[in-house]
């Protein structure tokens, strides 16, 4: 009994991605199609294939670029090199929160200090020239960058 095929455009539909996606894993030697009908074009996958599908697209998700999903995939990376493999992952996505925190701990100090500035509430009253002065006050979080900034800008 033959495997069930499934064509390239119902297996972007179940997982929403595009044809073009597919197409592009299989010119990067990804996924390669069980079947290629020869007047048609239409390309046919394997029920295995549509798990290798699945597995790209969560590696995908989780940052890894499609030349890391094909050593994956391929068998290249053994148990020691993929356990490597997620921990760079794993590291590179909490650099990426450590500097989401620091971005979001500078907006909570400069929404802070705008709240306690007393000058905050008469900006429309201020000529540019004030008024920028007292931003650069406010929202520069580290007073050697907003120093650095004034320094640059009055020696111009």
């Amino acid at each position: 009994m033959d495997e069930p095929l499934m064509r390239i455009g119902e297996i972007a539909a179940f997982f929403g991605v595009s044809v073009k996606a597919i197409r592009i894993y299989e010119k990067k030697g990804i996924i390669i199609p069980a079947k290629i009908d020869p007047d048609t074009g239409y390309r046919y996958y394997t029920v295995d294939q549509v798990r290798t599908l699945n597995a790209l697209l969560e590696l995908k998700s989780l940052g890894f670029s499609l030349a890391e999903i094909k050593e994956v995939i391929s068998g290249g990376l053994y148990k020691e090199g993929l356990m490597r493999a997620l921990a760079r992952k794993r590291r590179a996505w909490q650099d990426v929160i450590a500097a989401a925190e620091n971005k979001i701990n500078a907006i909570d100090k400069i929404t802070e200090r705008i709240n306690s500035s007393k000058e905050a509430s008469k900006f429309h009253e201020m000529t540019d020239e004030e008024r920028a002065w007292h931003l650069v006050k406010m929202v520069c979080v580290e007073d050697l960058h907003a120093q650095s900034v004034l320094s640059e800008a009055l020696w111009l």
